[in-house]
């Protein structure tokens, strides 16, 4: 029998506390050299208790809430690559196992078929694929307090730390940072995969080489590389080769640097710059800082009140050549920051839609996809992926523009439309209408809603709210103000004519588009 510190330390992870009371009882640990150190009923668990009792070996569930038996391999993996999992699982979950096995996993067992040999097989197996217990306990102590020290670096944050302990997980004297942005249009799975090749693919390439991985958010991920210097040119080889094989995620790599207190500032001033930029450059395989030895062209402020009066003019052909030609060049603008770029594509779409409806073009169809065009947009990966809504939506456009039913086409009605464009801002009511125009008040208001599929106090309030949203946008007067600007006398009908419309009060729609 093993010595008392010589056992082999697990967790045993499952939601089922039943699950988890027989194999507790299946075998004599103690006797066949392991020792129990913590269960959880799920991954966030096992995770608080992994750095409390650094275990050897996990053995978890598949299907959990919370974090799942896949979440954790991954997480395991990244944080811990020392520690050694068995996943267990029913007949129906091969699809997950198989992405653990991705991430490194010794060995599964089927839980209609776990027994006390076969968990014994499978913890033998995970025990052959350890270091000696003592070396092992160390190199992932060392692991897990360098873990602690990169994460404050990370964070920005200032630590005192042990260089002879940061030598031995990071023994070379050079550091590279290496950003993947994963593009979201692909399973999760992937980005587990691509993460396992770095892991696999980078050291096979290089004869001395180590790394450390960590998250930046869901759809990028970040790696330390650690190499000798000599090797500089073999590292950046190592990356083309992984980039090559996977043109769909972006790749950006820092300069070489020789401190390793400096990741925390190399992370910031460097590596988030280039993931930001790396939008703008979906076509370079590898950016790094020279690529980006380029100068950002000047751009003037877009001419929104020229291009509104040609569209209203029905000048549509010049205004979208300049609004194409404006985006071709904003898109080389990679200091812009991404929130704003996807900003301005989102606003001209919304102000479009509003121009053509004012006036009265048939925009059913437009309103209806104007959503999913925004919803496109944010979810967009690239610049070039933005500009592709852009064009998408303007193609629409001009098939709304070239047929000839979906124009007005009624003269007077015309000049009833034209005179609310131009008095909307008065008191104005269907009898003030009628009199300019020597119609009876009944006559008009059925007239109205025959020729323009909507009732004269709907459309009024339409045009008046369709102001209101642009002063919202552009001007600094206050609501209330701006209520009685558009025609309104009493602000509380206002909002709610506002809400109505919009789906959304003034004051939230001033704070969302500005």
């Amino acid at each position: 029998m093993m010595a008392a510190k010589e056992l082999c330390k697990i967790i045993i992870v499952d939601d089922e506390v039943l699950i988890r009371q027989g194999i507790k009882h299946y075998i004599n640990w103690e006797q066949e050299g392991f020792q129990i150190v913590g269960e959880a009923s799920n991954g966030k668990e096992a995770l608080e208790i992994i750095e409390r009792t650094h275990p050897q070996i996990i053995l978890t569930d598949i299907v959990m809430p919370i974090m799942d038996g896949e979440e954790l391999t991954r997480i395991v993996k990244s944080k811990y690559p020392d520690i050694e999992i068995i996943i267990l699982s029913s007949f129906g979950e091969f699809d997950y196992v198989r992405s653990t096995f991705q991430s490194g996993v010794v060995d599964y067992i089927l839980k209609p078929k776990l027994d006390a040999s076969t968990l014994l097989d499978g913890l033998n197996k995970a025990v052959s694929r350890l270091l000696p217990t003592a070396s092992n306990e160390t190199k992932q102590q060392d692991r897990m307090s360098v873990n602690l020290v990169i994460d404050k670096l990370i964070s920005g944050l200032e630590t005192d730390y042990d260089a002879e302990l940061v030598s031995r997980v990071f023994p070379y004297d050079s550091f590279y940072l290496l950003g993947v942005v994963f593009n979201g249009h692909y399973p999760k799975e992937d980005l587990t995969q691509i993460q396992d090749q770095i892991t696999k693919q980078y050291p096979s390439n290089i004869a001395q080489a180590t790394h450390y991985s960590f998250s930046i958010d869901k759809n990028k991920t970040a790696v330390i590389l650690n190499v000798n210097k000599v090797e500089s040119e073999a590292i950046i080889d190592s990356v083309k080769k992984i980039a090559e094989t996977h043109n769909d995620f972006g790749f950006v790599l820092s300069e070489q640097f020789t401190d390793f207190s400096q990741i925390g500032l190399v992370y910031k001033e460097k590596l988030s710059k280039l993931i930001q930029y790396q939008f703008y450059f979906p076509h370079i395989p590898i950016l790094r800082e020279q690529d980006l030895q380029r100068e950002v062209p000047k751009m003037e402020a877009f001419k929104m009140d020229w291009f509104t009066s040609e569209c209203k003019h029905s000048r549509f052909y010049e205004a979208f050549s300049y609004l194409q030609e404006y985006v071709s060049l904003f898109s080389k603008c990679f200091t812009t920051d991404i929130f704003e770029f996807k900003s301005f594509f989102e606003n001209i779409i919304f102000h479009i839609t509003v121009i053509l409806n004012n006036m009265e073009y048939d925009v059913t169809e437009i309103k209806n996809t104007k959503y999913e065009y925004f919803r496109s947009i944010n979810e967009a990966y690239s610049s070039n992926e933005t500009v592709e809504q852009l064009n998408k939506f303007i193609e629409q456009v001009n098939k709304c523009l070239d047929s000839e039913k979906n124009q007005p086409s009624n003269l007077n009605m015309k000049k009833i439309l034209q005179f609310i464009e131009d008095h909307y801002a008065d008191q104005l009511s269907l009898s003030d209408v009628a009199e300019h125009f020597h119609f009876n008040p009944s006559y008009l208001s059925n007239y109205f809603s025959t020729h323009n599929k909507e009732g004269f106090i709907e459309y009024l309030n339409k045009v008046r709210i369709e102001k209101a949203s642009q002063l919202l946008l552009k001007d600094s007067a206050s609501i209330s103000e701006i209520s009685g600007l558009v025609g309104f006398s009493d602000h509380s009908y206002f909002c709610k004519v506002f809400k109505k419309i919009n789906g959304m009060s003034p004051s939230k729609f001033r704070r969302k588009h500005t």
